[in-house]
């Protein structure tokens, strides 16, 4: 005997919701905690330069309870590297920073240099997830303070160098690096003209210059490699890391789309960034010139939104290697 239509779209319906339980316990609870460690080779360095390792960390959304992500972050110490960008985020609850110092404090003594993103200011709030596909996420009119003073002191005694709308050189393996950051994009707090004016201060200072008249902004020297630092890859900002001369750029936010679909990628970036670029490595391109630009997906999520799917969760390694190399 022949099933009625009627039974026929309930057991559909009842398929259906069955799978997207399973999709949904998977995301939730399987891949969310599948963390991953990405490696690239890029030839960003002068001729004759040692190999420099980066080690990429963001948007950790770190929770006190979250010992897992925490014990995996720390034993990435093991890898030695030489330098260590934070692109933000770190904090994902009133009382992330334990667990952020339970994450990091293995790197003790690494340089490295950090920007904030929205969530080291404020705390994750309820909200409809679906709006999340509709374009970049709305700002809470009341969100939450974070001890973003306490995150800060933390990462300068570890011996990370803030960034956040300014510039600084470190020397690496012989290398001069200049970095250059702003604060989160996202929230339009980055002050570009004060980022540009630092740049300049750093060109004054290694040529023993006083005053600003005295020389205006250069391209870096030779032998010098210019780094743009940011939470969110906006394309302003993009843009005028490589009117800056970078050769390099750091950026996280996205997620990688953070709900992806297989064989098409991400649905969203949550910024102005083009899809393709979402994460991973690629090449920035603007008026003429280019740098290397390395979006990280990230290591966290909201509290509110535990969920990943075809987007695990990461952390990269970087290493930089002088020019003629190929990148991978």
């Amino acid at each position: 005997m022949a099933a009625s239509p009627l039974r026929t779209v309930g057991a559909a319906a009842l398929a259906v919701g069955a799978v997207g339980a399973a999709t949904l316990a998977y995301a939730s609870l399987i891949e969310r905690t599948q963390f991953t460690l990405r490696e690239f080779t890029v030839p960003a360095l002068p001729v004759g330069a040692e190999p420099i390792r980066v080690l990429h960390l963001s948007d950790l959304h770190m929770a006190p309870w979250q010992r897992e992500k925490q014990l995996w972050v720390a034993q990435l110490a093991q890898l030695q590297p030489d330098l260590i960008v934070d692109t933000g985020d770190n904090l994902g609850h009133e009382d992330g920073l334990s667990g952020i110092r339970a994450a990091l404090e293995p790197f003790r003594g690494t340089p490295g240099v950090y920007v904030w993103g929205s969530n080291d200011y404020f705390g994750p709030s309820p909200k409809n997830p679906l709006k999340y596909f509709t374009g970049p996420s709305r700002l809470h009119p009341a969100p939450r303070k974070l001890d973003i003073g306490g995150l800060g002191r933390y990462l300068d005694e570890l011996g990370l160098t803030d960034l956040n709308n300014t510039a600084a050189a470190l020397e690496i393996k012989g290398t001069r690096l200049e970095f250059f950051g702003v604060d989160d994009p996202h929230r339009k707090y980055d002050r570009l003209d004060a980022m540009t004016d630092a740049v300049a201060g750093l060109a004054r200072a290694e040529e023993g210059l006083d005053t600003v008249a005295e020389r205006p902004t250069r391209p870096a020297a030779d032998g010098t490699v210019r780094i743009g630092v940011a939470h969110a890859p906006y394309q302003r900002v993009l843009n005028e890391f490589v009117d800056q001369g970078a050769r390099m750029i750091f950026a996280g936010h996205t997620h990688g789309g953070q709900v992806c679909v297989p064989g098409f990628g991400a649905l969203v970036t949550n910024c102005d960034i083009p899809r393709k670029q979402v994460k991973g490595l690629s090449m920035w391109r603007h008026a003429l010139r280019s740098a290397y630009l390395h979006v990280s997906a990230g290591l966290g999520t909201s509290i509110y939104a535990p969920v990943r799917f075809a987007c695990r969760p990461e952390a990269s390694l970087i290493t930089l290697v002088p020019e003629g190399h190929a990148s991978v």
